[in-house]
This record gives C-alpha cells, sequence and structure tokens, in this order.
C-alpha cells in the first residue's frame, strides 16, 4: 500500500496555505538561508507519495485546452471512455478560475507493470461508435487544435519532441533536441481529412528509493510521458478479455474521423515503465526547461543593464539642474532676481492644488497600494518556491486573497490622502475605494463570463464560485478598507512645504511636445522597456498553457520597474512645473482583448501608483529646500 495519498495531502494542505500565508514570511527568510546549503528545493505542503510494486497510479484527466479559441473544456465534454463512477477532485479556488476540472479516468496503471495494449470502454469485443453529432463536436475540437491533459501523481502529462538543428548535415552528426510541450493533441489534420488520436502510449518514469536489506523497495514518479498515435479499427486486433494487438511498423493507417457520418473506433492504451535517477524533488525541472531560455537570459540581462543605464543618466541629469535651480533661487545678492521669480518656482503656489476629484483619485492610488502590496509579496513568495506549479491553483488563489487583505493598506493610504486633498466625506471615499477597481474588474469579468456560459466551456466561473468571491469583496475586503481608511482619514494629512494660492494661476499656451498626451506616450516607453520582455514570457505563459517560473528575474524587473516608474516620473513632472503646470472568432477574441484590458487596467493602476507617489513626494521635498515668502 501507498504511505500517504494525493487526497490526503491536498486536503490537509489547503487550509494551511490560505490561512496562513502572513506566516510565511519567517518561514521564507529561513529558507533562503538554507538555500545556498542545499542542492535540492522541497515544496512546503506537497509531500511525495512513495508506491509499492504493482500499487495502483491514478490517471487524471485535467481539462482541454487550445491556444486557438482560450477556452478549456472538461475531459467529458468530448465521447472520452468513462469509467463506472465519475468523481471530481475538490478544487481551491485558483484551479476554478483556470478552469481546471479535474476528474478520474478509466485508465488502470499499475506501479512498473507494463501492459502492451488494452482497450477501453469495450463490450463483447466491439468498437466504440460516434454518433453524428458527437463525430462533428470531436472534428471541431480537432481542427482547433485542442490539447488533452492528463496528470499522474500530479505530475502533468507531456509529449516529447525531438528537433534537429543541423539538418543539413549528415545523420551521425545531427545534434538532437529534446523538447516538451504539455499535453498531447487530439488529433490532426492532413489533406482536407481529420483524424483522432486513438492510442495513447504512456511512458512512465520512476525513481527507486534506497530501503534497508529486509523492506520492500519503493518507488517515486518522476516523469508522465505520452506517444499519441492514430490506429484505425482495421488495423487493432481485440479479444473478449481488452487486450489488443498493434500493427507493426508504419503499415497501418490513421483513424479518421467524418463530422458527417457515424464512426467507429477502438480507444487503446499501453503502459511502460523505465527507471530514473531523476529524484522526486527535481521531477518537475522537465516541465520548467520547455523552451530555449537563452533568449530569455539574455533580454532579461539587457534589459537590466539598459534600464539601470538610462535610470542613471536621468538621476544625474535631475540632480544636477535642481542643485542649480535651488542655488539660484536661494540667491539673496540680487533682490531683483529674488523678487521676480521664474521656473518651477513661479508656480510654488498652486502645485499642491487639490485637483477636481480629490475621491477619484484617492481611491485609484488606495487601490493600486493594494495591488502593489499584493504583487510584491506574491512574486517574493513564488521565488522561493512556495508556488511552484506543483501546488494547482496556489499563485491565484493566494493572489485573491491577498488582495483582499491588502485592502486595509489601500484604504488608510486612500485616507490620508484624501484628507490631504481637503476631502470631507470620508465614508463615501472608502466605498468608492473598496469599489471603483474591484467593481470595474468583477463587472468585466461577468460580462466575459456570460459569453463562455453560452460556450458550455470550463472557464467560466460557476455561480456558487462568483457568490463566494462576493462574499470575499464584501465580506472580507470592504471592512479592511474602511477600517484602514478610517485610521488614515484621521492621521495628520501630509504636510505640504508651501501655501496654495485662493486664486488659480492662468496656465499659458503650452507647445506640442508638452501635451499630455505626448507626456503620457515618452512615460511609458522607458517603465515598457524594463518590462516587455518578462511580459511576453507572461502573456505566452498565459495565452498558451505554458508554465511560468522564472519568479526571481520577475522580482528583479519588478524592482526596476519601480525605481524607472519613480524616475521617468519625477522626470516628467519637473518637466510640467518647468512649463506650468497642465483572435479567430468573436468569443476567443472578446476574451484575449477583455482579460487583457484587465491586465493593462492593472498594470496601469499598479504604474501609475507608484509615479504618484515618487512624483508628489520629489514635488514636496524640492518646494521644502527653496525659500518662499
Amino acid at each position: 500500500m501507498r504511505t500517504t495519498t494525493s487526497a490526503d495531502v491536498i486536503t490537509a494542505t489547503r487550509g494551511s496555505k490560505m490561512a496562513t500565508a502572513m506566516d510565511w514570511l519567517p518561514w521564507s527568510l529561513l529558507l533562503l538561508s538554507l538555500m545556498c546549503e542545499t542542492s535540492a528545493f522541497y515544496v512546503p505542503g506537497v509531500a511525495p507519495i512513495n508506491f509499492h510494486q504493482n500499487d495502483p497510479v491514478e490517471i487524471k484527466a485535467v481539462k482541454l485546452t487550445s491556444s486557438r479559441t482560450q477556452l478549456p473544456y472538461e475531459y467529458y465534454s468530448l465521447p472520452f471512455c468513462q469509467p463506472r463512477k465519475i468523481t471530481y477532485k475538490a478544487e481551491n479556488l485558483g484551479e476554478v478560475l483556470r478552469g481546471d476540472r479535474i476528474v478520474n479516468t478509466p485508465f488502470q496503471v499499475l506501479m512498473n507493470s507494463e501492459k502492451k495494449c488494452e482497450v477501453l470502454c469495450s463490450q463483447s469485443n466491439k468498437p466504440v461508435t460516434l454518433t453524428v453529432e458527437q463525430s462533428r463536436l470531436v472534428a471541431e475540437r480537432i481542427t482547433e487544435d485542442y490539447y488533452v491533459h492528463l496528470i499522474a501523481d500530479n505530475l502533468p502529462v507531456a509529449t516529447r519532441l525531438e528537433l534537429y538543428s543541423n539538418r543539413d548535415s549528415d545523420d551521425k552528426r545531427k545534434e538532437k533536441d529534446v523538447q516538451f510541450e504539455h499535453g498531447y493533441r487530439l488529433g490532426f489534420t492532413d489533406v482536407n481529412k481529420i483524424y483522432l488520436h486513438n492510442h495513447l502510449s504512456f511512458i512512465l518514469y520512476y525513481h527507486r528509493e534506497d530501503m534497508e536489506e529486509d523492506q520492500e523497495h519503493t518507488y517515486r514518479v518522476v516523469r508522465f510521458e505520452v506517444i499519441p498515435q492514430s490506429i484505425r479499427l482495421e488495423d487493432l486486433k481485440a479479444d473478449e478479455k481488452s487486450s489488443c494487438t498493434l500493427p507493426e511498423g508504419t503499415n497501418s493507417s490513421p483513424q479518421e474521423i467524418d463530422p458527417t457520418k457515424e464512426n467507429q473506433l477502438y480507444f487503446t492504451y499501453s503502459v511502460h515503465w523505465e527507471e530514473s535517477d531523476i529524484k522526486w524533488a527535481s521531477r518537475w525541472d522537465t516541465y520548467l526547461t520547455m523552451s530555449d531560455v537563452q533568449i530569455h537570459w539574455f533580454s532579461i540581462i539587457n534589459s537590466v543593464v539598459v534600464v539601470f543605464f538610462l535610470s542613471g543618466i536621468l538621476s544625474m541629469i535631475i540632480i544636477r539642474t535642481l542643485r542649480k535651480d535651488i542655488a539660484n533661487y536661494n540667491k539673496e545678492d540680487d533682490i531683483e532676481d529674488t523678487m521676480e521669480e521664474s521656473g518651477w518656482k513661479l508656480v510654488h503656489g498652486d502645485v499642491f492644488r487639490p485637483p477636481q476629484y480629490p475621491m477619484i483619485l484617492s481611491s485609484l492610488l488606495g487601490s493600486g497600494i493594494q495591488l502593489f502590496c499584493m504583487i510584491l509579496i506574491v512574486i517574493f513568495v513564488a521565488m522561493l518556491g512556495m508556488l511552484s506549479p506543483s501546488s494547482r491553483g496556489a499563485l491565484m488563489t493566494t493572489a485573491c486573497f491577498l488582495f483582499m487583505f491588502m485592502g486595509v493598506f489601500g484604504g488608510f493610504s486612500a485616507g490620508r490622502l484624501y484628507r490631504t486633498l481637503k476631502g470631507h466625506r470620508w465614508k463615501k471615499g472608502a466605498f468608492c475605494t473598496a469599489t471603483l477597481y474591484p467593481g470595474v474588474v468583477f463587472g468585466i469579468c461577468f460580462v466575459l463570463n456570460c459569453f463562455i456560459w453560452g460556450k458550455h466551456s470550463s472557464g467560466a466561473v460557476p455561480f456558487p464560485t462568483m457568490v463566494a468571491l462576493l462574499c470575499m469583496w464584501f465580506g472580507i475586503s470592504l471592512p479592511l478598507v474602511y477600517l484602514g481608511y478610517y485610521f488614515g482619514f484621521r492621521k495628520q494629512p501630509y504636510d505640504n512645504p508651501v501655501r496654495t494660492n485662493q486664486i488659480p494661476r492662468q496656465i499659458p499656451e503650452q507647445r506640442w511636445y508638452m501635451n499630455r498626451f505626448v507626456g503620457i506616450l515618452m512615460a511609458g516607453i522607458l517603465p515598457f522597456g524594463a518590462m516587455f520582455i518578462e511580459l511576453f514570457f507572461i502573456f505566452s505563459a498565459i495565452w498558451e498553457n505554458q508554465f511560468y517560473y522564472l519568479f526571481g528575474f520577475l522580482f528583479l524587473v519588478f524592482i526596476i520597474l519601480v525605481v524607472s516608474c519613480s524616475q521617468i516620473s519625477i522626470v516628467m513632472v519637473y518637466f510640467q512645473l518647468c512649463a506650468e503646470l497642465d483572435i479567430v472568432e468573436f468569443i476567443p477574441s472578446l476574451l484575449y482583448f477583455g482579460y487583457t484590458a484587465l491586465m493593462v487596467l492593472s498594470f496601469w493602476l499598479l504604474t501609475g501608483t507608484i509615479g504618484f507617489y515618487a512624483a508628489y513626494m520629489f514635488v514636496r521635498k524640492i518646494y521644502a529646500a527653496v525659500k518662499i515668502d
């Protein structure tokens, strides 16, 4: 028997992950100190499962995905063979939002036990008959490039791809580059004909654990591969014991699916085990090195160097210019010069004038603080390995809960800023902070979810989950925002170094390059240069169903983003002060642009908050350094 079960581990650790998120930081520091002394990194909350000879290794299905449609579907949305009793795994919030619907399958796999060919859902040696409607659905999914995702011992199945770099050289000199892609293709098309992969050759790798002489050997699954094949009905020979014989060589023809008529076929599989030197702690390395990382490393290092270089130049220019300005403003030798103000000192009586809509500004900046704290903690914890892909849905679950709990910091910063901007209706301001940005996000997601529901996709958030999210929003985030807003509004407002004139100064006509929209485009170049390479990989992971794992690089890039946003905001505000203040179908395309719009909105809110606070501190600093009568 097995020493532990995956269900026990998931049940025992799911609650602790959510409830003790804030208790991770001390353990994170401890793990960080131990990383230099350990060669393998252990992921908290994920325990290894030891198998004995002929123990059952359960094969589960996760979902069907396509990078063309961006609509995931449940495994049994297609007419696959089903077990006697279908059991869905209890999923966390992140798995539900990702569209995962983990369910058992009829594949019978035993530890270190070979199977040459086994027939699924075969009764009395009769093939499976697909109706015209089922055949049309399968053909549609194949033409849409859908992949099937299975897991064994929480390890996703992968298809081995062997690429040869030296195509023009002799066969002996060809360098073979082995890569893996997630899942396996449902089928393929050739000359306007559609073929289904109806035979799966499972290749599982195990690591034999060292045991005492009188103890039975235990095994751990360290890799899960599949070779999908399409074999037509006539070339498969099945007997009454559900065994089958595969055709030899390449003499067989693929199994065609004609969407205009009924189709008969066999669903078959084989199992092959191989011993591996890969240890359990390193078994995810295969899945996390699926793409060429040399370009990634080079691009990241290049972005770091360029951004630091530009940031250094901007810092030198702004510091030298400011020192000269402040020295000139504080000269008392020439009375006429001191009486006649110029440059950014000229607008000292208007620079701290409250904006037209202080409540909206403070609310947006409060939500930006929420996002900033959530992203910072998530990236830092993920960098330490605690939110690895082996913990399914943990990243998204942690992000959702952290955003809720960070409401107290967002409310505090919004409340204090709102009071600084001469606001008085703090209750309304707190409600606006707690509902403005989350309300926009929820509204867009609800509209998109309605379209996904219409497609019967597993990516649609179930109604109970949506109710749970609303309860989290109004039961956790809203009270915390009110709490933080109350204390922030009661705290002493930010002390501005100069007084604001009662009569606003008339703004002269600006040159075209000082236009606010031109300034926004110019200011966005540097932060975009810091993030665009990493955003490319993040977007690829989201839209192409890949794993993203370089959180160490992401943390570094995030710090660079904060620095670059702060400095470019300071430079653009200085210039303004000197100028005197002033996809394939409709549903997939809608999903792509809708979710991308949410990412852009969040990124805009994050970078805008960083830029505002950097510029605000900069303006307070420079006006505190000059003598104003």
